[in-house]
């Protein structure tokens, strides 16, 4: 009879905890992130110590409200007891709700998780008598500056509040950024809002800016701007009335959104489209233009190509110079002074080139040719810079030149070496001996040996002060190069976070350092190539696999984002490697 008890008693109490139940309810599954959502947390007993989940992702605007519920039918006591919570979606996207937490009898129970989609602000958002009435009066609207705007062509899209002179706002805080995708966007600051007097539905109302945003579209056909989303705190009038008689007011908060905006984009026209043309749109100026036009060889110039104007100037590439094939060019380095208004783009973007003559001359910088669409014209137009004449003074005696005009332009000259100097080093006289010659003693060859030690001191001399000249200009031409892969990797290390900038300013440090290790050109930095040369110049296979595989992070960063810890990183192994070839060259 004992063991029969205790079963009883352990299958009754198995049967009170089955009993238990404890659930969470969501009003909606899915809502607008201008909608709100109520969440209830329902439990059949009276339970003690409840835990809420975290809520993260939604803001709380009401609740914890507790409410009880006792029934009584056919001699069965029903209890229900509810948590209620009110929400506002403070992002868009999926929110999971945890686990709450509440004990009963010293057993803890949890709710399941729940999972609500919040979507872009909705025309009708469900709300209530009281919230319906606070928004009369107000209205959130967006004005966008162009409705058919061209291919990279800048607009630009202003969000205003419209107040009744009747309504009071408190204060008012956004629900959700509008995402402008398939745009090039940078919201314009507003330093204090400024309540101005206009007009709505022919009726007089205040309104402040409150957003402005300009825009370059980067595809053509139909492109959506979502809306903006704003929760406003108003003054709602209530039926009580102070000592005086004045009505009482309530602060509601109510959500507001402006409509979803739909802009056409043209593209831009295929006919006359220069063969140059990289997609700049706008109003622009081109010119090239030369910090030096006479110097020596093996010294350094800078040439800078600069767009100045208004448009995408941010959007687009500069033309590459035309230099003298005996001229030494490095990677330019860009500069941006771009300022952005609700006008769009304005300032200019240049291209430092670093440039080193090799040979004395005078030499000639062909004109470099610019091209634009104006989409107030709707044309193209293309700029030319003008010839720049280089003077170098003293150094190496390059191969005889001749200028010669080609046939498409006779005013346009060209260093070209003429013919008759490519064959200087090869000898067209002899020096026979004859067969039978056998005396020795005070011959030419006797005086020759005789001599030879006394000739060789100063010829050793001049030796090594040829040998010295040159060891000067190795390690001048290395010291400059070393100048130049110090500041691109200082440049790498200032656009940390900035994936596109970072990854070209570290590539062209790492050609840098190659062209003053291996005397490789920039048009061979190829990865076998310089693979080979690597090895040739006994450098580890390990330190070479670690070296390209910085140059492939470069190239793929170009198509790939890249996070602020994956660029610091390969800073410090470019760093490193750089190092290792050093030790090991």
């Amino acid at each position: 009879m004992k063991q029969i008890t205790i079963l009883l008693v352990f299958l009754y109490s198995l049967t009170s905890l089955a009993q238990v139940s404890f659930t969470a309810e969501a009003s909606r599954s899915k809502l607008g992130i201008n909608e709100r959502l109520k969440v209830e947390f329902k439990i059949d007993a009276n339970g003690d110590n409840f835990r809420p989940p975290s809520f993260d992702g939604l803001n709380k605007i009401g609740g914890p409200n507790q409410f009880y519920s006792q029934h009584y039918e056919n001699g069965k006591s029903t209890f229900i007891k509810t948590y209620t919570y009110f929400f506002q979606p403070e992002k868009r996207g999926k929110i999971t709700i945890g686990q709450a937490e509440i004990t009963v009898e010293g057993q803890v129970y949890k709710t399941s998780p729940i999972e609500v989609e919040v979507t872009a602000a909705v025309d009708t958002p469900n709300q209530s008598r009281a919230v319906a009435e606070a928004g009369s009066g107000i209205h959130l609207i967006a004005e966008v500056s162009k409705s058919k705007p061209y291919l990279n062509e800048g607009i630009y899209v202003v969000y205003k509040l419209f107040l009744s002179p009747t309504v009071n706002i408190r204060n008012w805080r956004p629900l959700d950024d509008p995402k402008f995708e398939g745009f090039w966007s940078q919201n314009i600051n507003i330093d204090q809002l400024e309540l101005k007097e206009g007009e709505f539905g022919g009726q007089p109302y205040r309104y402040v800016e409150l957003r402005k945003t300009v825009l370059y579209p980067q595809k053509t056909g139909e492109l959506k701007i979502e809306p903006l989303s704003l929760a406003v705190s108003v003054e709602v009038p209530t039926d009580k009335r102070d000592f005086f008689g004045r009505r009482m007011y309530d602060v509601v908060e109510k959500n507001f959104s402006a409509n979803t905006k739909t802009i056409d984009v043209k593209p831009l026209p295929e006919e006359n489209k220069p063969e140059g043309f990289s997609g700049a749109v706008g109003e622009f100026d081109f010119k090239l233009k030369a910090n030096k036009k006479e110097l020596d060889a093996q010294t350094s110039l800078e040439l800078t190509s600069e767009v100045s104007g208004k448009g995408n100037l941010k959007l687009f590439n500069l033309p590459k110079i035309q230099s003298p094939s005996s001229f030494e060019v490095y990677e330019p380095e860009r500069n941006e002074n771009v300022r952005t208004t609700s006008l769009g783009m304005r300032g200019s973007i240049s291209e430092k080139y670093t440039v080193i003559p090799e040979f004395k001359g005078e030499y000639v910088i062909q004109p470099t040719s610019f091209s634009y669409f104006n989409p107030n014209t709707e044309s193209y137009e293309t700029l030319k810079s003008t010839p720049i004449t280089i003077q170098v003074n003293s150094g190496p005696q390059r191969p005889e030149e001749s200028q010669v005009a080609s046939g498409s332009d006779s005013n346009r000259p060209q260093n070209i070496i003429s013919s008759k100097s490519n064959f200087n080093y090869i000898k067209l006289k002899t020096n026979l001996k004859e067969k039978n010659e056998t005396q020795f003693f005070q011959s030419p060859l006797y005086w020759t040996l005789f001599f030879i030690p006394f000739l060789s001191i100063p010829l050793m001399l001049i030796f090594g002060k040829v040998k010295n000249r040159e060891i000067d200009q190795n390690q001048a031409q290395l010291k400059r190069a070393n100048k130049l892969v110090k500041r691109y990797l200082s440049e790498a290390k200032k656009n940390i976070g900035d994936s596109k900038a970072f990854y070209e300013s570290l590539e062209r440090a790492l050609h840098n350092y190659m062209k003053a290790r291996l005397k490789i050109q920039t048009l061979d930095m190829q990865k076998d190539k310089i693979q080979e040369l690597l090895s040739t110049k006994g450098v580890s296979q390990e330190t070479t696999k670690s070296f390209l595989k910085i140059l492939e992070s470069c190239e793929l960063a170009r198509y790939t984002p890249s996070v602020t810890e994956d660029m610091k990183n390969d800073f410090d192994k470019a760093a490193k490697v750089i190092s290792e070839i050093d030790k090991e060259v």
